[in-house]
């Protein structure tokens, strides 16, 4: 995950959405059903969620799944203990449609604010009567 930009004398900003794990572990899981520990290496590599921990990704998971937005079973091998397989819904999908719905339509906010931002070169001042100093 990347650094979060930082004020100078401020505050710090997070940049991705709240609740952005969630539709980019469907995304992962509808492209293919994984195991816990292997969709937080997917995690890692396609979507640069370096730092997760697991305690975030198995509580999102159990969310999910109380949700209806993915299943999960228990899948034992022989080799090795039993491990839980998480499979996305129908649910799932339909909320996952929906969210890159929303994110589609809300992009133009985001390159509005870009575009104001690069097209300004002097700073405007906010507060009324400055801009005659």
């Amino acid at each position: 995950m990347e650094d979060k930009p930082r004020l100078p004398s401020g505050p710090d900003i997070e940049v991705r959405p709240r609740n952005w794990l969630l539709p980019v572990a469907l995304v992962v899981l509808r492209e293919e059903s994984s195991y816990g520990y292997e969709l937080m290496k997917r995690l890692a590599l396609d979507f640069d969620f370096e730092h997760i921990i697991a305690g975030t990704l198995y509580r999102t998971l159990r969310q999910m799944e109380k949700e209806g937005l993915c299943e999960s079973e228990w899948e034992t091998s022989k080799g090795g203990p039993a491990r839980r397989m998480y499979y996305i819904t129908e649910a799932g999908q339909a909320y996952l449609d929906a969210w890159v719905q929303a994110a589609k339509e809300y992009r133009w906010v985001i390159d509005a604010l870009s575009q104001a931002y690069a097209s300004r070169t002097t700073p405007r001042s906010s507060k009324p009567g400055d801009e005659l100093l």
